[in-house]
C-alpha cells in the first residue's frame, strides 16, 4: 500500500517544476537598438545664389570621449544669404570610414537632427526632408543667415527608435556636438 501512494506523489513532485515552467509568461525582452558611433560631424553649407564657395565645419573626435579633445572648425558664413547644408555622420575608427548618414537616411523614422542656435537671432535652420510619417529628419536644410553676428551652433542626432514624435525629447542622443559660428 505505502509502494501505490508513493509513486503518484513522486512523478507529481517530478512534474511540478515542468507545470510551474510552462506557466512562465516572461518572453525574451526586444533588444534595444544601440545607438550610432560617431567620431565625425561634417555640415556642407552651398550659397543658393551660385556664387560663393561651399564652407565645410567638421567636428571630430576619433579617439572618443574622454581621450584628447576633439577637433572642431569654426562655421563661417556671410550675412544675409541663403544656403543649402547637408550633414554627415562617420565612424573613422574603422578603415575605411563608415558613413553612418546612409543608416540614419534609411532608419529615417528612428532619427532627427535638432539644430539649436545661440542666439537664436543668429540664423534661421529649417529642415528640408521628412520620413513616412511626415516628420522632420534634418540631414537637409535650408540656412538664412542674419546680420554679422557670431555664436553657436549645437547639432544633436536624436535616435528615437518607436518613439519619434517630431520633437527632440524622446530617445537618446547619437550625437550632440556645438560648433563656433561666425557671420561676416
Amino acid at each position: 500500500m505505502k509502494t501505490s501512494l508513493f509513486r503518484p506523489f513522486a512523478a507529481l513532485l517530478l512534474a511540478t517544476p515542468l507545470f510551474f515552467a510552462s506557466c512562465n509568461d516572461d518572453k525574451d525582452p526586444e533588444p534595444e537598438a544601440d545607438n550610432e558611433f560617431i567620431t565625425t560631424v561634417r555640415y556642407t553649407l552651398r550659397p543658393t545664389s551660385g556664387t560663393g564657395q561651399a564652407v565645410t565645419a567638421e567636428w571630430k573626435d576619433v579617439d572618443g570621449a574622454g581621450g584628447n579633445a576633439p577637433t572642431i572648425s569654426t562655421i563661417t558664413l556671410a550675412p544675409n544669404t541663403t544656403y543649402t547644408g547637408t550633414i554627415e555622420f562617420l565612424d573613422e575608427t574603422k578603415t575605411p570610414a563608415d558613413n553612418i548618414t546612409e543608416e540614419i537616411r534609411e532608419e529615417n523614422d528612428e532619427h532627427l537632427v535638432v539644430y539649436t542656435l545661440n542666439p537664436t537671432s543668429l540664423m534661421t535652420i529649417t529642415r528640408t526632408d521628412k520620413d513616412g510619417k511626415g516628420f522632420d529628419v534634418g540631414l537637409t536644410t535650408t540656412v538664412q543667415t542674419n546680420a554679422a553676428a557670431s555664436g553657436n551652433l549645437t547639432i544633436q542626432l536624436r535616435h528615437q527608435p518607436g518613439t519619434k514624435d517630431g520633437t527632440a525629447g524622446p530617445g537618446s542622443d547619437d550625437a550632440n556636438v556645438t560648433f563656433p559660428v561666425v557671420l561676416r
